[in-house]
């Protein structure tokens, strides 16, 4: 069964260019922590979703595939993440949000373990005496940016308690101009992507109801469209 998605804001979250690209694997980190959210502005200088409130994220990388790790998906993650993803694709999408999220803000999901040198983007998380914990995450969504658009993700959403968090103080690379803890009531009220407010509609109702279908949107015969995968 599918649903229309509303559309209203999709069109100012991206120029339209008319070419027709492939989607990049990405991913996101929804951290919640005492009713607020983690959420940053986007720097105005940005071609896609310029100024506007996101959850940490971004591109998978290479090194994503091979990063060391701890814990492991619950089941039903894991279940949702194998329609469509292959299982060293899935880790590796879970490890590129929890990646991003340290990049973008300084927060580290994951469990203390002796520091590492290892080289690439997993470089300073690991020399910081972490290991990323699969088992923190658990899958909220999935959403592809329609076609036309500058830039266009196959996004994965994932959320994770503020208790697996082992550093508080909030240090970004600077990709985010503004990094907040937003209260929950509030975060709607920012200016967000439709994906954005989107999935914060669905990870409040998934705090009520932890076994709700995760959502997967996408563009189908000119159309947004949101699935439900069980």
């Amino acid at each position: 069964m599918t649903t229309p998605f509303d559309p209203r804001q999709d069109l100012a979250d991206a120029p339209v260019t008319g070419v027709r690209l492939r989607p990049k694997d990405a991913a996101t980190l929804i951290v919640v922590r005492d009713g607020k959210v983690l959420m940053g502005r986007r720097a105005q200088g940005h071609v896609f979703m310029a100024a506007k409130w996101v959850f940490p994220g971004g591109r998978i990388e290479r090194g994503d595939f091979r990063a060391a790790s701890t814990g492991d998906f619950d089941a039903r993650t894991a279940a949702r993440l194998a329609q469509g993803c292959p299982p060293q694709r899935a880790r590796a999408l879970a490890l590129a949000a929890i990646r991003e999220t340290f990049e973008e803000t300084g927060l580290i999901v994951g469990r203390k373990a002796p520091p590492a040198s290892v080289a690439g983007g997993w470089r300073e998380y690991r020399a910081a005496g972490a290991l990323p914990d699969l088992s923190a995450l658990t899958y909220v969504a999935r959403a592809i940016t329609p076609p036309g658009r500058a830039r266009r993700f196959d996004a994965r959403f994932f959320m994770a308690d503020g208790s697996a968090l082992l550093s508080r103080d909030i240090d970004g690379s600077g990709e985010l101009d503004e990094i907040a803890w937003i209260p929950w009531e509030e975060a709607s009220e920012l200016d967000l992507p439709a994906i954005t407010r989107f999935v914060i509609g669905e990870v409040g109702k998934r705090l009520a109801d932890p076994d709700r279908p995760a959502p997967f949107v996408r563009f189908v015969r000119g159309k947004h469209h949101i699935e439900a995968m069980d």
